[in-house]
């Protein structure tokens, strides 16, 4: 987080605007173990093999909306990592579980018009662009538009072949 904050800040309009610190760190990941076990949030760390053991490269979300049996996807990577397929395999597997065991009929993921490697993770994975939300995104110095996706779980099954 520490060697991406300031990239990141430039897709995320309501994070990564200030360094990390150990104390909001631990916070959000306190936070989020407890949605985990609410059953509001799957969250995922992606890491890959790395001297010794595991390297920390990014991190993927699903928050859920049990009654709306509907989810929101939400994922960083660090920079060194990107172009691997590193988020579209770890979005693959969240829509695999969101589709299949957690039984969600929904999922949708957002993300700035401009944020052109995210669109085509959504465009490859058969997301449905259904809107712009003009000037959504409230960043420090301005406003940019928010691009919806989403997917069915009836569109998943049919693109994986899936019962």
């Amino acid at each position: 987080m520490e060697a991406n904050y300031e990239r990141l800040a430039r897709w995320f309009p309501d994070a990564f605007q200030e360094p990390p610190t150990l104390e909001r760190v631990r916070a959000n990941l306190k936070g989020a173990g407890q949605a985990w076990l609410e059953g509001s949030l799957l969250p995922l760390s992606i890491a890959v093999k790395a001297e010794g053991g595991w390297r920390l490269v990014g991190w993927a979300q699903l928050v859920i909306d049990s009654a709306a049996r509907s989810a929101e996807v939400g994922y960083w990577l660090d920079a060194d990592f990107e172009g691997r397929g590193l988020v579209r395999r770890t979005v693959t597997a969240m829509l695999d579980h969101a589709f299949g065991q957690l039984g969600l009929q929904r999922v949708g993921l957002q993300t700035t018009a401009d944020n052109t490697r995210s669109r085509k993770v959504a465009e490859h994975l058969g997301f449905t662009q259904e809107g712009v939300l003009r000037e959504n995104a409230a960043f420090p110095d301005e406003r940019r538009d928010l691009v919806v996706y989403g997917l069915l779980a009836r569109e998943w099954r049919q693109s994986t072949n899936s019962p």
